[in-house]
């Protein structure tokens, strides 16, 4: 899926959101309370209704949920359109039953905000500024015209205009306020949903890349000793046969074929067995690995690798796929936005492996340095950066998925930048960019620090 595709696909996501069920139940629930409310008014308040209009508003909404059983099956699940419907006439319902009875002077007019927050989760922005404006306007017309209350005497019960007035701001607020809230936070739990399911498939792609390089590694060391042998005594054929031109071409044949077999195997690999050297590797080679597709890419990537302290010769690490993708996501972001220097450095101690990726770039904006690692942060770029970067359409997903990967495995990460960014050019450090830090505990990340040294044994058969 592409960045493209991907923005695309979580604009529209919201459409499907909503079960017609969710809606039916809520409805109920609403039709209980409103029954509640009236038999309480009418029976202990002894108060004048025009009952039957109450009862054709509360039958409304009866039969649009009776309907809806009837006709949709339970698992139906709503469009924008029908969703924005059934909405609207919920707060049209309500409407009617809070202008029979006081308008504004009904403390039930309240709930007008509950159609508008429902919408605010669950539909598209367009969506809840609509069904807001209407509650907004119904709400307004509240205010001025609807049915007094009266009691058994005769008496309407009204609040001064003052509380009436407050009453219409504090639902105005409530509704803006609650829109917005759910808004913000329904949109961020979207977003991390949608950012958790591309790292699972980065995750699940680095896996088969892994498992492909070491079918690969496998397939050519246990079929090295065969080709090999096939060429040698192809060739001694051809030494043999040179009073015989039919069987001295086939004889190079065979010969040519092998080194064609040679070739494929460095090309592609089948299911076979998984090479065990595959599994783990050098610090140094680990790092590499992980940056090899972004060395030729105009910058120079510099490497450097030593211990600190006791920290012993290099580790040998285990070649986690969610470690190579992870490193391999916060090397390509220092390439992005270096000017020409990169610098990995590794550094390790008898119980942490620390690894720092450096570029000589603008470094982290820093109003965003607090938010480093959320999904989807991305803002409106100007002409001089799309001059430079042309082809960078980034939402904040890499660093999403490098950290939530790397953090996976135990890492903590670290994000500053080398330098203050409103130094002159001629102040800043060389190293003046975005500095990430990442450290892992070598427990559970070194063969020697969980199983002592022996013999690897025969490839195991991958599980497919």
């Amino acid at each position: 899926m592409t960045k493209k595709d991907t923005a695309l696909f979580i604009s529209d996501a919201r459409s499907d959101w909503v079960r017609l069920r969710t809606l039916m139940v809520l409805r109920w629930v609403a039709i209980i309370g409103q029954v509640t409310a009236i038999t309480i008014a009418l029976r202990y308040y002894h108060l004048q209704l025009e009952l039957g209009l109450v009862l054709m508003a509360l039958s409304a909404s009866v039969i649009a949920n009776l309907i809806s059983i009837f006709v949709y099956p339970e698992n139906k699940r709503l469009t924008e359109t029908q969703a924005v419907l059934l909405l609207l006439f919920d707060i049209s319902q309500l409407s009617a039953l809070v202008f029979l009875t006081g308008g504004l002077n009904n403390p039930f007019a309240l709930l007008i905000m509950v159609p508008v927050t429902i919408s605010a989760t669950a539909l598209h922005l367009r969506s809840t500024l609509f069904l807001g404006f209407i509650a907004l306007g119904m709400t307004t017309l509240l205010s001025t015209y609807y049915i007094p209350l009266r009691t058994e005497q005769g008496f309407i019960l009204r609040l001064p205009n003052v509380f009436v007035f407050g009453f219409w701001v504090s639902i105005v607020i409530g509704t803006v306020f609650l829109g917005i809230y759910a808004r913000r936070v329904s949109s961020e739990i979207h977003n991390m949903s949608e950012a958790l399911a591309a790292t699972q498939t980065a995750l699940l792609r680095e896996q088969k890349l892994t498992d492909l390089g070491g079918v690969i590694a496998a397939t050519a060391h246990e079929l090295g000793t065969p080709l090999a042998t096939i060429k040698l005594v192809s060739t001694e054929m051809i030494e043999d046969l040179s009073e015989s031109p039919e069987l001295r071409e086939d004889a190079g044949l065979i010969r040519d074929q092998a080194d064609r077999c040679r070739e494929i195997l460095q090309s592609m690999g089948r299911i076979g067995k998984d090479d065990l050297h595959m599994r783990t590797a050098p610090l140094s080679t680990f790092i590499e690995e992980a940056a090899e597709p972004h060395i030729s890419r105009g910058k120079t990537v510099h490497f450097a690798f030593d211990r600190e302290g006791d920290g012993g010769m290099q580790p040998i690490v285990y070649r986690q796929p969610e470690m190579i993708h992870g490193i391999r996501n916060l090397i390509q972001n220092a390439v992005d936005f270096a000017e020409k220097n990169v610098w990995v450095e590794a550094h390790w101690t008898q119980d942490h492996i620390r690894l720092q990726i450096i570029d000589d770039g603008a470094g982290f904006p820093p109003h965003l340095l607090g938010r480093i690692g959320d999904p989807f942060v991305r803002r409106r770029r100007s002409a001089a950066e799309r001059a430079q970067r042309p082809e960078y359409e980034g939402m904040g997903l890499g660093l999403f998925i490098a950290k939530t990967l790397l953090e996976r495995s135990g890492a903590d990460l670290t994000f500053a930048n080398g330098s203050d960014p409103f130094l002159a050019d001629e102040e800043r450090p060389e190293k003046c960019g975005a500095i990430v830090e990442v450290k892992w505990p070598r427990f559970g990340h070194t063969p020697e620090a969980t199983t002592p040294r022996r013999a690897l044994g025969q490839n195991q058969p991958i599980d497919v």
